[in-house]
């Protein structure tokens, strides 16, 4: 059975959908050739595609005309990139929120999740930000929820909240993604990854450090691991062999 990951953040700007894009291809990638659905449930703000470099043609079908019976789920995810034939894409709704669910496609998540489960190797989800109603449906039946921050104090104080939460709907295995690192920065503010690791209280899985090759990617269209090799590209696959029980390791890149 496959297991289902929910990447998420107390608040925007952490990069959470950087990550996800990223750590799903590097899952895909050659080096470990799993087959990986990433799931955008950031249902009327979606937005993965564009990390994962498809255009917005191939967002037509959602996750909810799944919930609906409409497709089957191997008719309504996509193949993101011809060299990562083991990564696909379910899109969120473009237009429709949450809290405009029916009560007929809210009990049919945990089915569709099921599904997923028995059909890929890993599934990485993009929560929403925040700990609003989306938040709480994206953890549905999830093995593992990462938290993705810098080391700002705002994005802090939302992952604290973001961690509480995830916690109190009883994930079984929560970890911590301390991305964008500027070493100069952390030590105007006098602080560690220590002291992140404390403020959290979930299980280190990664430090990403500050990468200009992050945003040529995306603006060229390319998944990370595809576009250069460079610092950011192999601390996320650093990431996804942990994910996969891999003993990596944990340091900043110089």
């Amino acid at each position: 059975m496959g297991k289902i990951i929910v990447v998420s953040s107390g608040k925007g700007g952490t990069g959470k959908t950087t990550t996800v894009a990223a750590v799903a291809s590097c899952l895909a990638s050659p080096a470990l050739g799993y087959k990986t659905l990433c799931v955008d449930f950031d249902a009327g703000l979606r937005n993965l595609n564009f990390s994962l470099g498809m255009p917005e043609s191939h967002s037509v079908t959602d996750f909810t005309d799944v919930l609906r019976g409409w497709k089957n789920l191997d008719s309504a995810y996509k193949e993101c990139n011809k060299e990562l034939p083991g990564l696909y894409f379910l899109p969120a709704p473009a237009f429709k929120i949450p809290g405009e669910f029916s009560d007929e496609e809210l009990a049919a998540i945990p089915n569709l999740f099921g599904k997923i489960r028995e059909e890929f190797d890993y599934c990485l989800i993009d929560a929403p930000s925040g700990i609003g109603k989306g938040f709480s449906l994206s953890h549905t039946r999830a093995d593992m929820a990462i938290i993705v921050t810098t080391g700002e104090t705002p994005s802090l104080k939302g992952a604290e909240r973001a961690a509480q939460s995830i916690r109190e709907m009883g994930i079984p295995d929560v970890r911590l993604l301390i991305n964008r690192v500027q070493v100069g920065n952390f030590k105007i503010m006098e602080r560690t990854v220590d002291d992140i690791i404390d403020t959290i209280g979930a299980r280190l899985i990664g430090i990403v450090c500050e990468d200009k090759y992050v945003f040529r990617a995306l603006h060229e269209g390319l998944p990370l691991i595809l576009y250069n090799k460079r610092r950011a590209a192999l601390e996320f696959l650093d990431v996804a062999r942990r994910i996969t029980g891999e003993d990596v390791p944990l340091h900043v890149r110089t």
